[in-house]
């Protein structure tokens, strides 16, 4: 049972990849009801991949419907009908020719949150297009300023997908549920992964128009041209990050470091950070990833280990805080962020595509023999 601070929200999220189930995913880490909608095709032919491991889909129950049948979108239209939310995540159109688009949706529920997740948004010249994260943060901007001096580098598909897309998307799931509730009146968010990705990229564009952010890669303070912003190899071929922006920061960088700021460029004179990196990375190739950690730690330099995916979980602080967890053998990081009265957890490893069907359409009325009937017919699985 998840307790969380979302516990009376009701969710439908239509089965689709990446940034939609992400919000469903947060929505239900902070403790919603969230039903998938999947595919008869999905539970039938075996083509999911091991639920165990769809992270995705983790504290949510599964059903198998068939939208292109007229019995399947009646029955996901009485199921849209007493909850609070639905999410999607297809190309704009294909709803409405599902027959369970906005309209028809908000018809039998004025109250509905109607979360649209796309790539390119629901209209202007792109939006009928095909594409990727990658597409999508190159149009708005955010993927320039990512990578060397020579190319953009894709910041995995963490800037459209999750940030821009699936993340903004929960934010505006939860805004649209309380005007709901105080006003009844449901409405249609429009979420845009090149509309997500260029909102991230705000306060550059703050620093772009005040002259202190340059157009070319690698020649600013935070993208990895400034020596005390940056990446450093250790001795074992592994990194540290190094943050240490402020004044006091980086005095407690050379302490730690063993370097006398008098013999060094200032670090505010961009001339010399060349001079002053090759001086840090001197220091910093002299030991291993984890004596830096260990040697750094409780001070105010601003350096921490460069982890892998692997290998964040055991690290001594995230395990402190419990920042990942072990559910059904896999482990995983935990929801966030923390409440101090209404703790989310999680509720339940992923439901197998169809598992839950039975169950969802008896709490809809239907009887057994009802459920046979429609699971002869494929309409369900």
């Amino acid at each position: 049972m998840n307790n969380g601070p979302l516990s009376t929200l009701q969710v439908v999220e239509l089965a689709g990849l990446g940034p939609a189930p992400f919000c469903g995913m947060v929505l239900a880490d902070l403790g919603a009801n969230v039903i998938k909608v999947d595919r008869v095709s999905d539970v039938i032919g075996g083509h999911s991949p091991s639920s165990r491991y769809d992270l995705l889909d983790r504290g949510k129950r599964s059903m198998g419907l068939n939208l292109k049948s007229g019995e399947g979108v009646e029955i996901a239209l009485q199921l849209i009908s007493g909850f609070d939310v639905l999410i999607e995540g297809f190309r704009p159109g294909v709803a409405e020719k599902l027959g369970i688009g906005p309209a028809e949706s908000l018809a039998v529920n004025t109250r509905l949150v109607y979360g649209r997740m796309t790539g390119w948004g629901q209209d202007g010249p792109y939006a009928s297009m095909a594409g990727h994260d990658i597409d999508y943060i190159a149009l708005s901007g955010a993927l320039h300023p990512v990578g060397g001096a020579d190319h953009p580098i894709p910041p995995l598909n963490l800037v459209g997908d999750f940030g821009g897309g699936g993340m903004l998307l929960a934010l505006g799931v939860v805004s649209a549920v309380l005007h709901a509730r105080e006003t009844g009146i449901g409405q249609v968010i429009d979420a845009a992964m090149v509309d997500g990705s260029a909102l991230l990229t705000t306060m550059q564009h703050g620093m772009m128009a005040s002259g202190t952010w340059q157009p070319q890669r690698e020649s600013n303070l935070l993208d990895g041209a400034a020596p005390f912003y940056t990446t450093y190899e250790t001795s074992d071929g592994e990194h540290v990050a190094v943050g240490a922006l402020e004044p006091q920061f980086f005095a407690a960088l050379l302490d730690g470091l063993e370097l006398e700021p008098t013999e060094l460029p200032n670090r505010l004179d961009r001339e010399g950070w060349p001079a002053l990196r090759e001086a840090l990375a001197k220091r910093f190739i002299q030991r291993t990833r984890d004596e830096w950690d260990q040697h750094f730690a409780g001070t105010d330099a601003c350096v921490a280990p460069v982890l892998s995916l692997m290998e964040a979980s055991s690290h001594p602080h995230n395990v402190a805080r419990g920042g990942f967890v072990e559910l059904d053998g896999v482990s995983q990081p935990g929801p966030a962020p923390r409440f101090s009265e209404t703790a989310a957890s999680l509720s339940g490893p992923p439901a197998a595509p169809g598992a839950d069907t039975e169950l969802i359409m008896a709490s809809l009325g239907y009887s057994p023999s009802q459920i046979g009937m429609l699971r002869t017919s494929g309409t369900i699985a």
